[in-house]
């Protein structure tokens, strides 16, 4: 009887497991739930709030100060907080740098990703994007003195620092071999070898470093050399299998054109450089995964 009875509950036991494993994998089909994550329409209507992915040190995209963040970037999540029924303070900003965008999206640690994030199809395998809200251009940031640096083409031996797990690392890479790349983690600390002449250049989007290069501690210091050598997509990261959320916010991004919202973002922000808001083009948003 011992033997039957052990033998009757690692039955039941088993059966109890097989049913959990197929209730998983009905789940991973509800349109939005990524198996880590709920979908993002589906929390924002359950638990009132969204964790974002932010950069923190980008001037006038995603810029941290003490406890608050500031920048295009925030002002977009906003606008797609808004849309999803949610006020300002709904949304939690959670500091990330480009090289743990898409671990933090798959492990559930954010909800969406509003980082300077370009869309590629090596990421889409990972994530599942919106937009593009925003097409960028790599670009050259050097000190306003050099004049050896004008291009891509010039940059054969010379010293160039730009964000590990990023587009513009990679091209440098892949593109510019002999270049002398350093990767650090965040570009105030690439900005921060430039003002040292610890290196030559600074690449990434045109946009970041614009906004590297206004900010008053750094007046008159550096130029931007103005050949971008790229078309960066910046769109809105979240889960793989969430498409119902992102085809939302593609539908909010459509809105905020249409409405002034999006140009209203700019204006508050990037738009203090004296660079008008850009043409938010919505025929060229991502077909959804």
């Amino acid at each position: 009887m011992r033997i039957t009875r052990l033998a009757a509950v690692a039955a039941i036991a088993s059966l109890a497991m097989g049913m959990t494993a197929c209730g998983g994998d009905s789940n991973s089909d509800s349109g939005g739930d990524s198996g880590a994550t709920k979908g993002i329409i589906d929390k924002a209507a359950t638990e009132k709030k969204l964790v974002v992915g932010v950069k923190a040190d980008q001037p006038g995209l995603g810029l941290q100060t003490g406890a608050e963040y500031e920048g295009f970037d925030i002002e977009i999540a906003k606008i797609i907080g808004k849309g999803l029924g949610l006020e300002p303070t709904a949304l939690e900003w959670k500091t990330t740098v480009s090289a743990n965008r898409e671990p933090f999206i798959e492990q559930g640690q954010v909800d969406l990703v509003v980082a300077t994030y370009t869309i590629t199809d090596q990421r889409k395998q990972k994530v599942n994007f919106g937009g593009p809200y925003y097409m960028a251009g790599q670009d050259l940031l050097v000190a306003a003195d050099n004049t050896t640096i004008t291009g891509p083409d010039t940059l054969a031996g010379k010293r160039v620092c730009s964000v590990a797990g990023s587009t513009p690392a990679q091209r440098i890479k892949d593109e510019y071999k002999d270049a002398k790349l350093t990767e650090l983690d965040a570009y105030s600390k690439c900005i921060a070898l430039l003002a040292n002449k610890k290196i030559d250049a600074v690449t990434t989007d045109d946009i970041i470093l614009a906004g590297y290069a206004a900010q008053p501690q750094n007046a008159g210091k550096f130029k931007i050399v103005g050949k971008p050598f790229s078309e960066e997509p910046y769109g809105i990261g979240l889960a793989k299998a969430d498409k119902a959320g992102c085809e939302k916010v593609n539908e909010i991004l459509k809105a905020a054109a249409a409405d002034g919202s999006y140009a209203k973002a700019w204006d508050d922000t990037l738009g203090k450089s004296g660079k008008p808001a850009p043409q938010l083009d919505t025929t060229k948003l991502t077909n959804c995964a």
